[in-house]
């Protein structure tokens, strides 16, 4: 026998990698399956229809549930409770997860993450670094990226995009074709839609309102129930708009 052994033995195909079975502490190839429609992971408490796509390096798991025409590709993640079903696509690096929803046409990309009992669906699309959680909901055409936060029971929706570090949360709503980037927060029971801008390092509280073709920026800070409407613009004490 030669004194430099060299080892042959291959993984079967059939066996997940030990980063898979990681996921499911204890469990061994028996408990997972490959989704005959991409060749992604799937442990045994999970369900994926037929008719969805798991791409080879995709894992769903715990007691999450994928079906209907769905797409889960890239190296994306969908597990605990979490539902993904329609024409939605996650894929890339984005994970969904707890009681999350994700449906419709809706896409979660790149390193972006949906858990919680948030929803996104329609043609909503979130991606980056972005994260929606908590009972929040993105919808209809409404973006969520860079490092955004969309969080407690706050809604972005129609054609409205938040990006940047932008924080969304309370019972706030963001629609219309409205624009919420840079530092801002807009929170509570505020309302930001129509052709508003907010960015920089603004927030938006209380009952105020942010609408028209408004631009709020700088280090404003639009409180109680202060309306910002029509052409105005509002850049706090030294602040621009962007």
């Amino acid at each position: 026998m030669s004194e430099h052994t060299i080892n042959t033995e291959r993984r079967s195909e059939n066996t997940p990698p030990q980063h898979v079975l990681d996921l499911e502490p204890g469990s061994t190839a028996a408990d997972w399956h490959q989704h005959p429609n991409g060749g992604g992971w799937v442990y045994r408490t999970a369900h994926v229809a037929e008719t969805a796509y798991v791409g080879p390096n995709a894992v769903v798991y715990d007691s999450a549930m994928v079906y209907d025409n769905t797409k889960i590709c890239g190296s994306a993640k969908v597990f605990m409770h979490a539902r993904v079903f329609g024409n939605a696509e996650v894929c890339d690096s984005a994970q969904v997860f707890e009681h999350a929803e994700v449906y419709g046409n809706a896409m979660i990309r790149d390193n972006a993450e949906v858990t919680g009992h948030a929803k996104v669906f329609g043609n909503a699309e979130v991606s980056d670094l972005a994260l929606v959680f908590d009972h929040a909901s993105v919808y209809g055409n409404a973006k969520v990226c860079g490092n955004a936060w969309v969080l407690d029971s706050a809604r972005v929706f129609d054609s409205a995009k938040v990006c940047g570090d932008a924080r969304i949360d309370g019972n706030a709503r963001v629609f219309g074709n409205a624009k919420v980037g840079g530092n801002a927060w807009v929170c509570e029971e505020t309302r930001v839609h129509g052709h508003a801008v907010v960015c920089g390092e603004t927030r938006v509280c209380g009952h105020a309102r942010v609408y028209g073709n408004a631009k709020v920026g700088g280090l404003a800070v639009v409180g109680d129930c202060e309306r910002v409407f029509e052409n105005a613009e509002v850049s706090g004490f030294y602040g621009v708009i962007e």
